[in-house]
């Protein structure tokens, strides 16, 4: 690479880094890399190698060519109703993220469930950190425990439940209407 071309990675990976509120020790600790090696990178001083930019980048929450993608805003964005990622889910359902890359300190999902659809036949987990659950249209069964001890909560419009997403849980919605939620998970988790 050219030298304004690392300085211009060198600047991305500064400012993602800045938006993730990481110390330079902090990113270099999570890349296993020395500080002064991300301090001289981040001014364009030096360059890299894949592996090394793969590690700073899923330290960042991000890929490789995210840390590459200049036409993307780093800092203040807006992302439209059709243009949100979706996550591949249970059929029947659709989860997208709201929460753009690199999550910061929270991680934001709308999702929707068809008449009957769920989020499988088994309580999944995810990390352990705070998760809410809100139902903005439709009604949603959430199941809280492991199968056989779970507890059932029936969740209308405009109600919410927060719980440790360690806690085994499962999305049912048992009516005749599609169902429209939002998860918020703090902090963000390796997979919802």
């Amino acid at each position: 690479m050219t030298e304004s071309e690392n300085a211009r990675l060198g600047a991305r990976i500064r400012a993602y880094r800045n938006m993730r509120r990481m110390t330079v020790r902090a990113l270099a600790a999570e890349a296993r890399a020395s500080a002064s090696f991300i301090s001289q990178l981040e001014r364009g001083q030096t360059s890299s190698s894949i592996g090394m930019l793969r590690r700073i980048a899923s330290a960042l929450g991000l890929t490789v060519a995210d840390l590459f993608n200049e036409e993307d805003e780093i800092g203040h964005r807006v992302v439209r109703r059709e243009a949100r990622p979706e996550l591949h889910t249970a059929p029947g359902t659709r989860k997208f993220l709201i929460s753009q890359r690199p999550l910061q300190s929270v991680e934001v999902y709308a999702g929707e469930f068809d008449p009957g659809s769920s989020t499988g036949d088994e309580p999944y987990t995810h990390g352990d950190s705070q998760e809410i659950f809100l139902v903005i249209r439709g009604r949603i069964t959430l199941w809280l425990g492991p199968n056989g001890s779970a507890a059932a909560h029936v969740l209308e419009p405009g109600d919410s439940v927060e719980y440790r997403t360690s806690v085994p849980h499962r999305i049912v919605n048992e009516s005749d209407e599609t169902a429209e939620v939002l998860w918020v998970v703090a902090p963000p988790t390796t997979s919802s």
